[in-house]
């Protein structure tokens, strides 16, 4: 009788042992981050493993909503001039427990002073030590903006601008904007080890840093005192898998659950498999390729019309994104609410290329570079190609352009310091708000922050970018930035290649997971069945 009676014991004790077992979600990534003090770096990919994993920030925006919601700030407000914002942040939010770090106290108000202070304060001891400076910050011109940031009370941040910005509210929302911990990066500083922020990062996020293996692995665990509920995983890996097809063998057998950036030819086919879904988004990002108009014959606008002349856009849209994308005249995706529709193009004609060269001096051409990466993304599916693509349309019309293939991590770093001729790249908003392209690409201060790729500084457009910042009303900023775009146009700047639709791959039994189309990355909501 009790032998009989001991399993029926038993599978009351067993069940609650299955359902609680360990979850792991997989994501297969494109490439390493940079590293994981996000404040020093600006591609995506690092914010994508660093920001929106680890950290938070006073105020997130809804893509959803198309507004700016609260996140660490849980209420703000605005003074009449412009000029102060208050914020109420809220209360109990822990910063993450690790093998390297227990944190003795709450979010404060000192930690969000700390976190912009050490970006605008050249005397803050935090200033030098990041080897790559603030790109950001400085591209969005915060040492000049922001005249004062200083904590009234525990929970109460104000910052006093030095002028009317309409884009700061949402500019708070950038990864570059994450809150760090003051008491962390003090003990750090203390030991004489500040350059393990990089390294071994703690923020407030969903997700807690465990190990990181370059071009193989991140681990992260899910963080219990998340202020916005514990994930619904208890693991989160970036399976780091450069190849675009392995990317996609790998969902198919389930060692990844979600795979990002995947090529065209991989949507078509994971919309065949009943085990896959396709999620898809407009996506707030433009492909272009920077023309450095600080490096001779580049210089010229004339020569660089005769670039956007000479290469086939069609063709390469054709054959690189297989009508995953449309193609881009402009700076600005279409679902700008400043996209200029009119604005008149570069079509394909190489004779003319061919006329403009010889006006500027290169009758027979001149010999130039073309700087690509080796593996693919969103913006850049099939790397290879595309270069190969602008390599034979600039032959033939004279120019001999040599193909230089670099890793993710250096491209990046080299580009920013101006090396390259031909650089394939792109941009995605991170705030729905048009100046988000031009601040960052086209002003002065981001030639030396390092994120203008093109290398321009004209006092007239700068003019035209700062003027759309100062005000608030709508139709006034575009009218500005409507002569932004025509200028940018004219000189040429940029060759515009495509507005991508944003795109990854799921499991079936993934629930929860939205692709933004900033390329943020939120998996603190998704849960596997």
């Amino acid at each position: 009788m009790r032998l009989a009676a001991l399993p029926l014991l038993l599978a009351p004790m067993l069940y609650p042992l299955w359902a609680q077992a360990a979850t792991t979600l997989s994501v297969c990534t494109e490439a390493s981050p940079e590293g994981f003090d996000v404040v020093q770096y600006n591609s995506l990919t690092t914010t994508n493993a660093s920001a929106d994993v680890l950290m938070n920030r006073l105020v997130d925006f809804s893509a959803q909503e198309g507004k700016v919601v609260p996140s660490l700030a849980e209420s703000w407000d605005i003074s009449a001039d412009g000029l102060t914002y208050t914020f109420k942040l809220r209360s109990g939010v822990k910063f993450h427990h690790t093998e390297y770090f227990t944190p003795t106290r709450d979010l404060t108000a000192q930690d969000v002073v700390f976190s912009f202070q050490r970006m605008l304060d050249p005397a803050n001891p935090w200033h030098k030590i990041a080897q790559s400076g603030f790109p950001h910050a400085q591209s969005m011109q915060l040492p000049a903006l922001i005249k004062n940031i200083e904590a009234p009370e525990t929970l109460t941040v104000r910052f006093t601008l030095d002028h009317p910005d309409s884009t700061f509210l949402a500019t708070l929302s950038m990864g570059f904007a994450s809150i760090y911990s003051a008491e962390y990066t003090a003990q750090l500083l203390k030991a004489g080890t500040p350059e393990k922020l990089n390294s071994q990062p703690i923020g407030t996020g969903p997700f807690v840093f465990r190990r990181f293996q370059r071009d193989a692995v991140v681990r992260y665990a899910a963080n219990p005192d998340y202020f916005d509920g514990k994930p619904g995983v208890d693991a989160l890996v970036f399976a780091i898998t450069p190849d675009a097809n392995v990317r996609l063998q790998k969902i198919r057998q389930n060692e990844c659950q979600i795979a990002l950036s995947p090529k065209p030819l991989d949507v078509q086919a994971a919309s065949a498999d009943a085990k896959l879904n396709v999620v898809k988004n407009a996506a707030f990002m433009t492909a272009f390729v920077a023309i450095n108009s600080q490096h001779p014959p580049l210089d010229k606008p004339e020569v660089r019309q005769a670039i956007n002349l000479a290469f086939d856009k069609n063709v390469y849209l054709k054959a690189v994104f297989e009508g995953s994308a449309v193609a881009a005249n402009g700076v600005y995706p279409p679902n700008t609410w400043s996209y200029a529709k009119n604005l008149p193009g570069y079509a394909h004609d190489p004779a003319k290329a061919r006329a403009l060269l010889a006006k500027a001096g290169f009758k027979d051409g001149f010999k130039t570079t073309i700087w690509t990466r080796p593996s693919g993304s969103l913006l850049n599916p099939n790397p290879g190609l595309g270069a190969q693509l602008l390599q034979d349309d600039l032959a033939k019309v004279g120019i001999t352009a040599e193909i230089k293939v670099i890793e993710w991590g250096e491209l990046i770093r080299r580009a920013k310091a101006g090396e390259h001729d031909l650089l394939f790249m792109g941009w995605a908003g991170d705030n729905g708000d048009p100046d988000n392209f031009l601040t960052p690409q086209f002003s002065c201060a981001a030639v030396t922050s390092g994120t203008n790729f093109a290398r321009y500084c004209d006092k007239d457009l700068d003019k035209f970018i700062s003027d759309g910042k100062a005000g608030s009303d709508q139709a006034q900023r575009s009218a500005l930035y409507l002569k932004a775009q025509t200028q940018i146009q004219q000189q040429a700047l940029w060759l515009p290649l495509a507005h991508p639709t944003a795109t990854a791959l799921t499991r079936k039994d993934v629930q929860g997971y939205q692709v933004s189309p900033f390329g943020r990355q939120d998996f603190s909501h998704v849960t596997l069945k």
